[in-house]
């Protein structure tokens, strides 16, 4: 057996153990030759005496190599032995794995799940369109730079080894949670296999456990092949139901039914989180009356926003529907709608004139036009007080008519009675406030609300663009 202290090539000094598997162990070290910090994956010895798998380990790492150019996917630097023993020389990532954010907690926030599934979903379709397969998404694989960004790591590694399906007994015990009924039976992982997985792991980042968790690892593995999908919001109540269609379908026991791009999946994904955001809607900005030197108020919302995401990958370039028209809005954008062509709704202007102290100008607005009634509107008789999702909803259909002037009062309050649920909701209605109080020439707490709106959501471009124009004329 090979020495601690001869465990890896002279040039990488100073190896420290960082985790450890069936497949082998994984070091830091230094390359004394370039001065940087590196993780080594060395193969367990019970591999690196079988001289085939040895053999398949390097195919299998060379190929993965060929797509370390991608941003979110693990970087190899070297593929090479030592006494005997394969090891991969790769980038060190500092932040660990998502397996370090999902272990113990109640799931992550929506809004971070979305983006982490955004960059391993950018990576995993890469690979498939240069022909690799993963074989072993699962959390310990998602590994997290010192930015938070996703880089998955372990490309080809479970094939190497044998390890694609359950054949081997106790190979893959940290792994039985994340498998395709394909890979369970038996057959052979394919890109549909890794699209599954991602989606195990998704609906483990949101929930906070696995769709088909169980005390045996053989029948976990089981039930991927037998059971059918469980309700994530039946898991988690405050979980919106509209996520159930998407994981019924990533999570299909058919591979053919599954989405067909891991980029798909994560649209879907986002798009279902967004459809329940409720009547709360998104107005799409437009020209607005530059705030005069008398309403310059800058106030701070609240200490310490947080950090913002540093990037939002792969674009949200959906339309957000209004939640009292979503299904036949939805229906209508994929081809068809209960309510034919009277549901989509078309873009209208509004030319209002605003007044200002000691000034008179003329606004023009560009707004979705209001949706049609919701039957979740508060009962008219009713005596209890508004919720702050209702009164968002009636400042947003203002917005959409162009009355400001009467959106203002109500999207105050509503985002006040919304503080701090962290919720798209809560998100939709601050940038709604910002977007009404700079349309009419104030300037009160519009960045900060911006700021809160994206730290809960992500970066928009819409954010941005009132974010800069609110920072040329409030200061």
């Amino acid at each position: 057996m090979v020495s601690t202290t001869d465990v890896l090539p002279d040039r990488y000094a100073n190896p420290e153990p960082i985790g450890s598997g069936g497949m082998g162990r994984i070091y830091r070290a230094t390359d004394t030759e370039l001065s940087r910090d590196v993780a080594v994956k060395v193969l367990a010895d019970r591999y690196a005496s079988d001289q085939e798998v040895r053999a398949r380990f390097r195919r299998e790492a060379l190929a993965a190599a060929r797509l370390s150019g991608n941003p979110n996917i693990v970087t190899i630097f070297d593929v090479a032995e030592h006494h005997g023993r394969p090891l991969i020389v790769m980038e060190y990532l500092e932040g660990g794995s998502l397996e370090n954010r999902v272990h113990g907690r109640g799931g992550c926030p929506p809004r971070q799940v979305l983006e982490w599934l955004g960059q391993a979903a950018t990576a995993l379709d890469a690979a498939h369109a240069a022909g690799v397969v993963h074989r072993d998404i699962k959390p310990a694989n998602l590994l997290l730079d010192g930015e938070d960004q996703v880089h998955v790591g372990d490309f080809g590694i479970a094939s190497a080894v044998g390890l694609a399906s359950l054949t081997e007994t106790g190979t893959i015990l940290g792994s039985a949670g994340y498998l395709s009924p394909e890979q369970a039976r038996g057959e052979r992982a394919t890109a549909a296999s890794d699209r599954y997985s991602l989606g195990v792991v998704g609906f483990e980042l949101l929930a906070g456990e696995r769709p088909f968790a169980a005390p045996s690892t053989t029948v976990e593995a089981a039930r991927h092949v037998t059971d059918p999908v469980p309700s994530i919001h039946g898991m988690k109540a405050e979980l919106p139901p509209t996520l159930d269609g998407v994981f019924r379908r990533v999570l299909a026991k058919d591979p053919a039914a599954r989405y067909s791009t891991a980029a798909e999946f994560v649209a879907e994904l986002r798009a279902a989180l967004h459809e329940d955001a409720g009547t709360t809607g998104w107005i799409l900005p437009a020209r607005a009356t530059a705030p005069t030197a008398a309403t310059r108020v800058a106030r701070p919302r609240s200490a310490g926003q947080g950090r913002t995401s540093s990037r939002w990958l792969l674009g949200l370039l959906l339309v957000l529907l209004v939640a009292a028209g979503i299904g036949a809005a939805v229906a209508a954008t994929r081809g068809g709608s209960q309510h034919g062509a009277a549901s989509k709704h078309k873009p209208v202007t509004v030319v209002r004139t605003v007044t200002a102290p000691g000034q008179t100008v003329e606004q023009t607005v560009t707004a979705s036009a209001p949706p049609p009634p919701t039957t979740a509107s508060p009962p008219t008789n009713s005596s209890a007080p508004a919720s702050g999702s209702e009164l968002a909803s009636e400042g947003y259909a203002k917005m959409q008519a162009g009355d400001f002037n009467g959106a203002l009062p109500l999207l105050e309050q509503a985002v006040q009675r919304l503080n701090g649920s962290n919720s798209l909701g809560e998100a939709y209605a601050d940038y709604n406030l910002a977007y009404t109080r700079f349309a009419l020439g104030q300037c009160t707490d519009v960045i900060a609300l911006l700021d809160q709106s994206e730290q809960i959501q992500g970066r928009r471009v819409e954010i941005d663009k009132l974010r800069r124009d609110a920072q040329k004329t409030c200061g």
